[in-house]
């Protein structure tokens, strides 16, 4: 239909169907025949033929004004499409949990935006699983296990926690001499349940008995409750590096590998499987994986 489109809106402006077939290079009878299956699809005559010339009917003047739109919209949106293949613009719309885009995307935003002003970001910082493909998402940012999809995950950094606690606390308190001593400890763990369990990872994953004094239900929480002295809890470095260079927060247990499920996790970016990836999404994971640093 296009093809028809482009054809008869050639002739109507060049006035003869040889004009319109020297500027495509196409034989004269093929852009006959595209105009008549055109009229016949119509079931109405656009053009009248005569051996000097070619002149429109009265549908035909009519049907050329949305013709002629129709084309250069058409013309314009591929102009666009272009633009966005050469300088990465539009709307990048992200969702990541709470902790990680508090601790870890947020503060680079400013510097990404700085980079590509011509993308609008759209964050949503939340826990509950989306569907890219129903939410409208370009990227999800989730740690821990990766269910089957049809979606690509790009790796962004190992989770590697950390099992930590405030110095008031160790202070009042002391710390553990192995974690099977732990028992002995006010223990602050998280409320999804994929992450309440505490393991010694070992050649096969050990799970620990802790008294769980405390349950929260975000990463940002436990940091909270830790740096007022709440007890020990076993957090993503990412979570709380700046607290550990800082000392707010002590490392125990440094010689010992902690998670909480039984295999080692990492923080993935999930898009969409697509022959071509829109530079939008492109230089941002890009960005991500070069600018996050622990």
């Amino acid at each position: 239909m296009l093809t028809r489109l482009h054809y008869f809106n050639c002739v109507v402006e060049t006035g003869s169907i040889s004009a319109a077939s020297r500027v495509f290079d196409v034989q004269p009878s093929s852009i006959s025949r595209q105009l008549a299956a055109l009229e016949k699809e119509l079931g109405i005559r656009l053009l009248n033929r005569t051996t000097r010339n070619i002149g429109l009917t009265e549908a035909g003047s009519t049907y050329y004004e949305y013709s002629q739109r129709i084309i250069a919209e058409l013309d314009e949106a591929n102009r666009v499409v272009n633009d966005l293949q050469k300088e990465p613009q539009g709307t990048l719309k992200l969702s990541m949990t709470v902790g990680f885009g508090e601790s870890c995307i947020l503060p680079l935003i400013p510097k990404f935006k700085k980079k590509y002003p011509k993308i609008k970001v759209q964050l949503e910082l939340s826990e509950r699983v989306i569907d890219l493909v129903e939410d409208n998402v370009d990227i999800a940012i989730r740690s821990g296990r990766l269910p089957d999809s049809n979606l690509i995950a790009r790796k962004l950094l190992d989770n590697d926690f950390i099992l930590c606690a405030s110095p008031e606390y160790i202070t009042e308190h002391g710390t553990p001499s192995s974690p099977d001593t732990l028992t002995k400890f006010d223990c602050i763990t998280y409320g999804y349940s994929g992450w309440r369990d505490w393991f010694l990872m070992e050649d096969k994953p050990i799970k620990l008995t802790i008294v769980d004094h405390l349950t929260v239900n975000s990463v940002n929480g436990q940091k909270q409750l830790l740096l007022n002295h709440a007890g020990f809890a076993l957090m993503p470095r990412w979570a709380i590096n700046n607290e550990l260079k800082n000392n707010k927060l002590v490392h125990i247990l440094p010689e010992f590998v902690l998670s909480p499920y039984d295999s080692i996790s990492s923080t993935y970016a999930l898009y969409l499987k697509r022959d071509l990836i829109s530079p939008k999404i492109s230089v941002f994971l890009d960005f991500i994986k070069k600018n996050l640093s622990l």
